[in-house]
């Protein structure tokens, strides 16, 4: 299956270090070569990247590793293709926009006998049941709220049920943003850390990379990385639970 990387902060912070990491599992340390792609929220826009290549074949992901794009909200995804055929339009993660935001998707995992009923206003481009998945969230949201848009709160009890319900039919382990907060659920596999003072030095596991985040931050950053496997191996991740759905905000976990 695929995997996910998250990035959420207090304030915009580059995501050089992880990506590097991740992109090695996307053919090199790991089989997950159909495609890959990242996003970051820059204000109400999205500095928005896929390819179909491997990532560590991938032009592309050179760029993303040697260019600190700073952001708040980032979600990258490299792809083992499941559903659908290796194909840009089905590289995640999908943007789409609701109550005039842009809203940012990616899923690990597997849905079977998923057939929802789409009235049109969302529809996928691809073929993979990821993207049909997150027409479908988009769709029941905005059937619940309107045009309005909704409190954070109102939002996460919505994806709350959506996604026990999508969970229902395999496994959904997805990262959602729209550059306000970035929502997270667990099927299966999801781990996070929150990097804050007092910095310390993080290790690549995939990589023979080290940074000594003390000499790059400061005492007021704190940044919250969401992956679907632990990236370093000299820091504790914290593994969320299956059915978890959290929710981060200014690099914290919102209780």
């Amino acid at each position: 299956m695929c995997q996910l990387l998250g990035m959420n902060c207090n304030t915009p912070t580059d995501i050089v270090f992880s990506f590097t990491g991740f992109a090695t599992r996307g053919g090199l340390t790991d089989h997950h070569s159909d495609g890959w792609g990242i996003a970051f929220f820059e204000g109400s826009g999205v500095r928005y990247f896929v390819d179909h290549q491997a990532a560590v074949e991938s032009p592309i992901a050179e760029l993303i590793k040697r260019y600190p794009i700073k952001s708040q909200h980032v979600i990258a995804h490299i792809r083992k293709a499941t559903q659908g055929r290796v194909a840009l339009a089905n590289c995640h993660p999908f943007v789409r926009e609701l109550w005039g935001r842009y809203w940012v998707f990616a899923h690990n995992g597997d849905l079977k006998n998923f057939t929802p009923t789409l009235d049109g206003a969302f529809r996928p481009v691809g073929t993979t049941d990821s993207e049909l998945a997150f027409c479908y969230i988009l769709q029941e949201m905005r059937k619940r709220f309107g045009d309005t848009l909704p409190l954070l709160e109102d939002v996460r009890q919505a994806l709350a049920d959506i996604s026990a319900y999508i969970a229902s039919h395999g496994t959904f382990n997805m990262l959602l943003s729209d550059g306000s907060a970035l929502y997270s659920h667990c099927s299966t596999h999801l781990y996070y850390i929150i990097r804050k003072h007092p910095f310390a030095t993080a290790k690549l596991s995939d990589d023979d990379l080290s940074v000594d985040f003390s000499q790059v931050t400061t005492i007021n950053d704190r940044v919250a990385v969401i992956v679907t496997q632990p990236l370093t191996d000299n820091e504790t991740w914290i593994q969320y639970q299956p059915g978890e759905l959290k929710v981060f905000v200014d690099g914290e976990v919102l209780a």
